[in-house]
């Protein structure tokens, strides 16, 4: 036999107790409802968006020390879209090319490849630049989950709040002290608060361990960066 878990010491279910509140209250659980639907949804695509980005500039950072042609790895670079760390890299690699171009066609003659190294600076704007691009897809919708955690108690405290209210207006109006005449309103009135922990819990959670994820690639990407500047300024760029 099922347990009634969901029954009431006065007898009456959750959904019972969902569909006996007032308009008020109705708002704020929907409001959270909603706040949990979106919040689950950017946690489920954030979770592949992180994991696809760790997967591929695990296997791009493979390539790159690996191969020892930069045009090998641009060439493996393209089927890995999803890496923040191979888009970087196609930003300072095209930066190069530019750069070494223009090289050549002012040999002999006084450029910005002199001692204050602009070229390097040049490929590390365009590095950085990418860099911002990526982290802003990673980060994008992150911040609704920190607004759904330390929001959502609050919207549903404020529920309760209002269903405890009513009920001992309504406790008044009946001229009645008898706690089991109001124990129903607050009742309704507490599943508010719970319906926000439960919306505001998970949220707040995913958003500690998808700030965690971003960090980690946002660190590898800066990594990246001063090896890759370190490798153009040596062999192309000095």
């Amino acid at each position: 036999m099922i347990p009634q878990a969901t029954v009431s010491a006065g007898g009456l279910s959750v959904l019972d107790l969902l569909l006996g509140t007032g308009p008020v209250v109705q708002a704020v659980i929907w409001t959270l409802v909603a706040f949990s639907v979106g919040s689950w949804g950017i946690i489920l695509y954030k979770l592949v968006q992180t994991s696809r980005a760790r997967r591929e500039s695990e296997r791009f950072i493979s390539i790159f020390w690996e191969s020892r042609n930069l045009a090998t790895i641009h060439n493996a670079s393209v089927g890995l879209v999803h890496s923040p760390i191979a888009q970087v890299f196609r930003a300072g690699y095209q930066e190069v090319l530019q750069l070494t171009r223009a090289k050549r066609q002012a040999v002999g003659a006084e450029s910005a490849f002199s001692t204050d190294f602009g070229g390097v600076e040049n490929v590390m704007r365009a590095m950085k630049k990418q860099a911002n691009i990526e982290l802003t897809k990673l980060e994008y919708g992150v911040t609704f989950l920190a607004t759904t955690g330390s929001t959502c108690p609050f919207v549903g405290l404020f529920g309760t709040v209002w269903g405890i209210m009513t009920a001992f207006l309504g406790l008044s109006a009946a001229h009645s002290s008898n706690i089991q005449a109001v124990a129903p309103g607050i009742a309704e009135a507490l599943i508010t608060t719970a319906i926000g922990l439960v919306a505001a819990i998970p949220a707040q959670v995913f958003y500690n361990y998808l700030t965690a994820r971003v960090h980690v690639l946002a660190t590898e990407i800066d990594n990246f960066t001063a090896e890759f500047l370190n490798i153009a300024e040596r062999h192309f760029l000095s």
